[in-house]
């Protein structure tokens, strides 16, 4: 049972303190730092590196709550009223999370990296020390398609 409780916790934890620390630390800096283009791609790679981390969350949240219920309480019908609000909290934010994944974190990355292939602001795959040294990397390959891709190299 510690263990499906660490889970829990650890998962809500990381989950709920890192939207809050997007919202009220990072957003108000960004805003008043950066210029609206370059704020679309700090969002973009700021997600890409909290999502896996809500994707777990996702996992982890559900399977480590029916754990407990179903260990201590043997089951829905035992559990009080504020296992069920929590379940049912816990839905909903289970479906805000796929639908803001897949419908506007999709749709801003397709905006940011044109944007950011068009300043000549470049990721990792673009710049010329990587074209050098990429040779010999197994992932030259994707990185000359995603150049082709952005219009970078013809």
């Amino acid at each position: 049972m510690p263990v499906a409780i660490t889970l829990h916790i650890l998962s809500a934890v990381v989950w709920v303190g890192g939207m809050f620390f997007a919202w009220m630390a990072l957003r108000p800096v960004a805003a008043s730092l950066l210029e609206p283009p370059l704020r679309l791609p700090l969002w973009s790679k700021t997600f890409a590196r909290f999502f896996p981390w809500v994707w777990t969350a996702v996992i982890l949240l559900p399977a480590s709550g029916y754990w407990m219920i179903f260990e201590v309480f043997e089951g829905m019908h035992n559990a009080g009223l504020y296992i069920h609000v929590m379940q049912v909290i816990g839905v909903i934010m289970i479906m805000i999370f796929l639908h803001l994944f897949f419908v506007p974190y999709r749709r801003m990355n397709r905006r940011s990296l044109p944007a950011i292939s068009r300043r000549g602001k470049t990721s990792g795959c673009h710049t010329k020390t990587h074209r050098r040294q990429s040779h010999s990397r197994p992932d030259h390959h994707h990185c000359r398609l995603r150049r082709r891709l952005l219009g970078v190299v013809k």
